[in-house]
């Protein structure tokens, strides 16, 4: 199995040693990110005080369950120092041609899968159930990918299909990556925080709040979290080889499983970003109000350019063999820009996706540690204290998590029809354009009512955005008014020349 996934494309050698180079440091860098925070921030918590024999600053989870912490500490360490050295050593080309930094980088990834399944739970039994769940999703792959490919013959693809293909794998990974980044750190960090002492019920310090409070909510968080981690850390180990990979893809076993990942993603936020049910249900209901409004804009736009095309139909005269060329020519070059556009609004949705969903489980103003006074412990202190901010603050930002969960749907998978398959898929991603746009908008809005405690600060952050606007204005117009003068000089220039010859 390791040597399997450590086998490569047969191409040419440059090519192979930039992929390998870019899926390494990919890889390597994010996954440095959130290992030095998780080492930094153990999960439990620290200790606030020193009291019982503990110090302050020192890990809760050290003492309460030192078998538990070391094997955090050890698994974590491990991938953080792999990542580090996979991103110092990855510039030397005999460690990337002998698939030493590939072999390094699937080490740190059961890094990550052992550090998880030791910090983001207290029980030996959930720790199983965590790693299980990776098993769980490479059997599946298999299965999926021999029942679909049984009538498959074997066959070799053309160079435009494979390269639709290595598209696909770019998005797929791109996606894997940073879900597995946002969904280990929201495991080890839960929404609510941790129990800082022991209190008079029995609960022990360092093990989540929300776990005694709401203990089905908790539940429905963990195990959602813990899906879509395993099932993105099993997608980048897929993704890594070629003969894993393309028929995985080619038979939409990896687009099926990143489906199930987005929707436990967005069952998470919905469970841990808010201690009532009702709340939960809204963000469902915004789910297919997202999706109502993008299938509205796809049908204006499609009626639109239905009743241009009717209004300009002429019969198609005949073209020659060069103009047949340059028809060919315009339309490789229309799909570099889809491709460019699929990738561009890809990135944007899931980094703002990343940024909302831990902003969700993380609210600004964190949560009440101990419950009194008539506040629940884990509940939002902002939702106590400044409700309506809050309101503003959840909603624009639950909005924009699930538009952005929305918009990577709808780039995953080839769901458009195949008649008119070209315009569908223009109209399409007029459609994901417009909803990033009001996706970066109500974020925006939840940062302005999050960032700060006053309204009129809010409003300063507001203007800011004018402030910005004018500021490309004024750039824009200087740059084409020095444009023009450079374009006028070199006319002058030019005519002063010509003059010149005549007189010579």
């Amino acid at each position: 199995m390791f040597l399997l996934l450590c086998s490569t494309i047969q191409c040419s050698g440059k090519e192979v040693l930039d992929k390998a180079r870019s899926l390494v440091l990919l890889l390597a860098t994010l996954a440095a990110a959130i290992t030095y925070t998780a080492g930094l921030k153990p999960p439990g918590g620290l200790w606030q005080d020193n009291t019982e024999g503990n110090m302050a600053g020192d890990p809760i989870l050290l003492t309460t369950n030192a078998s538990r912490y070391k094997a955090f500490f050890y698994c974590n360490s491990v991938a953080f120092v792999a990542s580090l050295v996979a991103i110092v050593l990855v510039q030397m080309e005999i460690l990337v041609k002998h698939h030493v930094l590939e072999a390094a980088m699937i080490l740190d990834l059961f890094g990550l899968i052992g550090a998880y399944a030791a910090g983001s739970c207290r029980d030996a039994n959930n720790s199983i159930y965590v790693m299980a769940l990776a098993g769980l999703v490479l059997v599946y792959v298999v299965i999926h990918v021999i029942f679909f490919t049984l009538d498959h013959e074997d066959k070799h693809h053309g160079d435009q299909a494979n390269q639709l293909l290595e598209k696909r794998r770019k998005r797929l990974l791109l996606f894997a990556i940073l879900a597995a980044t946002i969904t280990y750190q929201a495991g080890l960090t839960p929404p609510g925080g941790f129990l800082l002492q022991d209190d008079k019920l029995g609960h022990q310090a360092g093990d989540p709040v929300l776990l005694y409070n709401f203990p089905r909510r908790y539940k429905a968080f963990f195990y959602c979290n813990s899906v879509s981690f395993m099932l993105s850390i099993s997608l980048i180990l897929l993704l890594v080889n070629p003969n894993l990979y393309r028929p995985a893809i080619r038979s939409n076993a990896l687009s099926v499983c990143t489906a199930v990942g987005l929707f436990c993603l967005m069952v998470a936020y919905a469970a841990g970003s808010t201690q009532h049910l009702k709340t939960s249900i809204y963000i469902f209901v915004l789910v297919g109000a997202v999706l109502f409004v993008a299938a509205g804009l796809l049908l204006v736009f499609a009626l639109r350019e239905q009743n241009n095309s009717d209004n300009s139909a002429v019969a198609a005269p005949s073209i020659s063999h060069e103009q047949e060329e340059e028809e060919e020519e315009r339309n490789k070059e229309e799909e570099r820009k889809k491709h460019a556009r699929r990738k561009y609004l890809m990135l944007l949705g899931i980094l703002v996706a990343s940024v909302a969903y831990q902003a969700g489980l993380e609210p600004p103003g964190g949560a009440w540690q101990s419950s009194g006074n008539g506040y629940e412990a884990g509940d939002p202190v902002m939702h106590d204290i400044r409700r309506p901010r809050y309101l503003v603050f959840f909603y624009s930002n639950s909005f924009s998590f699930v538009a952005s969960i929305v918009v990577i749907m709808m780039l995953l998978p080839h769901w458009l029809p195949n008649e008119k398959k070209e315009e569908w898929e223009k109209w399409s991603l007029r459609v994901m354009n417009w909803t990033i746009l009001l996706d970066l908008v109500t974020l925006l809005v939840a940062y302005a009512a999050g960032s700060s405690r006053g309204w009129k600060t809010s409003v300063y952050v507001g203007t800011l955005i004018l402030a910005v606007l004018g500021y490309f204005a004024i750039h824009m117009t200087l740059s084409i008014w020095s444009d023009r003068c450079h374009r006028h000089r070199l006319r002058r220039e030019r005519l002063e020349g010509s003059q010149e010859n005549r007189r010579v």
